[in-house]
């Protein structure tokens, strides 16, 4: 309907009521018909005008009645209150002014308030049922809502008062047992989440969305299991509090994720001692484009530093997070400062440092690559041994305060080159700790979900190409850990440093990657059968499970709910710094033998 018309169709109609109502009102108190008179017709005129003018003031011929609530029925209220208030008073001058009778008959003002209220909100109530009523309900989605609290509530709202989200809110589900039976706009909390499959099959569900943000990790699989086994979508809604401040929409939903199926609680990190730490320093990160070295940018600018060093060889992943961050921090209070080098070129490296001068350094920079580097031996040792080698003694040279060494579980009794460079590296920095004024530590942890190289891409790029997914063996199992979750740790644990520790994050339980294909599967939406999983057998290095320390490494000194103080005793300096000193005139095989070999050794 034309918006000119349908205001005109509006002021009409009301027009009418407020006249009937007048006359409703003179038949009631006279108990019979109203001749034309004066009295009524100056009534009627003037109630008729003030209406008409607190109407337009309230905005009630242009609101979008189909979506008419409370607040909308309460502007009818107030505008009709005043209308009559403002009309009677109109009434009694014109009538005095006119040397009329002007006597106001008090009961006739309130069955007029009580008509107008009632045929005006009558009239916007058949408007919002008309169109529910002719909307093509087929096209909705038959929706399930999991969680009957202020964010389960404001969601069904939002779907009765906004058609274009084709979604039909069904029926409530809620562990709280005192909000069985309730009917929250107009639909039913009919049971927990133990009848979440039955309410699927009894009630035709298209969609089931959770609308509790306090769900567990446990808790969210469990849902999210049962919903594929249904058949159903299933999607998750904002925090209200991001809703309710208007940080997101209600109708943002969020598809759940591998990081929602393996995620975990939120880490609780120090955030005054961190702040102490980084606000309004100067902190460098290598590797800064990288997938954890873009997210320590991220969460280490939060804390006010002063100046912050996106170092790394990648201009295209440097020139990203750097414009991403002054974006993000447009006030210019933090200087992001993009540096494009290699670790590998040690008087670069010594230069950048003693330019800025970065209290803090996070060294994220390295070759991650299991099979990669079991073919390029010597390219693990240029970036990952070498590299951190020169950073690391430039951060020395040049009164770093904190030096952080991110490593990998895979630098634990490796067998592959790649986690001997990383352990060869953790050595490096526990050794420039003995002789330095600088802290130096190295953090270790598994594998972080979607990274760069990992294996969640490869497994959504084999599903795009129609399958199957390859994994290599159907027992093989690693820690994983969100991007986010591993990056504050490793900010963290700069702030618990004392200088030489090897910490060792807390990853939770090893996940089977055959079950993690399987998630991956049908995150995408598609059934096992549709993709297939296909072994491939052992990779050249690589193990069928990794371990955070090896077994005389255990300690049970714990400095942080999620990070332990591992004993990784390192090789003596003076015969490591030697060994290095060989590794790039050594042939490759042999090269592999002797980093790998030491890697392995107990110090």
């Amino acid at each position: 309907m034309h918006k000119n018309f349908k205001t005109l169709l509006l002021v009409l109609i009301d027009t009418l009521i407020v006249i009937g109502s007048v006359f409703l009102a003179w038949l009631i108190i006279k108990g019979s018909t109203p001749e034309p008179n004066i009295y009524f017709v100056v009534t009627a005129v003037s109630i008729l005008l003030a209406y008409l003018l607190f109407a337009f003031l309230f905005n009630l011929f242009n609101r979008l009645w189909i979506y008419a609530s409370v607040k909308e029925l309460l502007s009818i209220v107030y505008a009709v209150t005043l209308a009559v208030f403002v009309g009677t008073v109109l009434t009694y001058l014109v009538l005095t002014l006119m040397k009329e009778t002007n006597n106001i008959i008090f009961g006739a003002v309130i069955i007029i308030w009580l008509c107008l209220i009632v045929f005006i909100g009558a009239t916007r109530i058949f408007f919002r049922v008309f169109k529910k009523n002719n909307e093509n309900t087929e096209e909705f989605e038959r929706v399930l809502i999991f969680g009957a609290g202020r964010g389960g509530t404001t969601l069904a709202r939002q779907m009765e008062n906004v058609p274009s989200m084709k979604m039909k809110p069904v029926v409530f589900l809620d562990d709280d047992v005192n909000k069985y039976k309730q009917v929250i706009n107009g639909v039913k909390v009919m049971g927990s989440r133990n009848d979440l499959r039955a309410s699927i099959d009894k009630y035709n569900i298209d969609k089931v969305i959770l609308a509790i943000p306090s769900l567990t990790q446990y808790k969210l699989k469990e849902l999210y299991d049962i919903c594929i086994e249904s058949g159903v979508k299933v999607q998750i809604m904002p925090n209200i509090d991001d809703v309710l401040t208007g940080k997101k929409e209600v109708a943002h939903l969020k598809n759940i994720d591998l990081e929602d199926l393996l995620g975990r609680d939120p880490v609780k990190l120090d955030s005054d001692g961190i702040r102490d730490e980084i606000n309004n320093k100067t902190i460098l990160i290598t590797g800064a484009g990288g997938s954890i070295g873009s997210e320590i940018v991220r969460q280490a600018s939060s804390f006010g530093p002063k100046r912050v060093l996106l170092v790394g060889h990648g201009e295209n992943s440097i020139y990203n997070i750097t414009m991403e961050m002054k974006n993000r921090f447009k006030d210019g209070h933090i200087n992001f400062v993009p540096v494009i080098a290699d670790i590998q070129d040690r008087d670069r490296m010594f230069k950048i440092v003693e330019k800025y001068r970065p209290d803090i350094v996070f060294h994220a920079a390295a070759h991650k690559h299991v099979p990669l580097m079991e073919a390029n031996p010597k390219e693990a040792i240029k970036n990952n041994i070498f590299g951190t080698k020169n950073i690391a003694e430039a951060s020395d040279a040049f009164g770093v305060k904190t030096f952080v060494m991110v490593s990998t579980d895979k630098a634990v009794n490796p067998p592959n080159i790649m986690g001997a460079t990383k352990r060869w590296a953790e050595m490096v920095v526990q050794n420039l700790d003995k002789r330095s004024e600088t802290k130096f530590v190295a953090v270790r942890f598994g594998n972080v979900l979607g990274s760069r190289g990992s294996v969640i891409p490869l497994f959504k790029k084999q599903i795009e190409n129609g399958g199957p997914v390859t994994v290599t063996h159907p027992d093989i199992t690693r820690y994983f850990m969100t991007i986010p979750e591993a990056s504050r740790l490793v900010i963290q644990a700069g702030v618990l440093a004392d200088g030489g520790e090897v910490f060792v994050l807390d990853m939770g339980e090893p996940v089977k990657i055959v079950d993690l294909a399987k998630n991956v599967i049908e995150l995408a939406g598609y059934s096992i059968e549709d993709i297939g999983i296909e072994f491939t057998g052992l990779r050249p290095g690589e193990k069928m499970y990794e371990e955070l320390l090896n077994e005389n490494e255990v300690s049970e000194d714990q400095v942080h709910e999620k990070i332990y103080v591992g004993r990784a005793v390192p090789k003596d300096y003076d015969a490591l710094m030697a060994d290095i000193d060989r590794l790039m005139s050594m042939s490759d095989d042999d090269v592999k033998a002797l980093v790998i070999g030491e890697a392995n050794k107990k110090f």
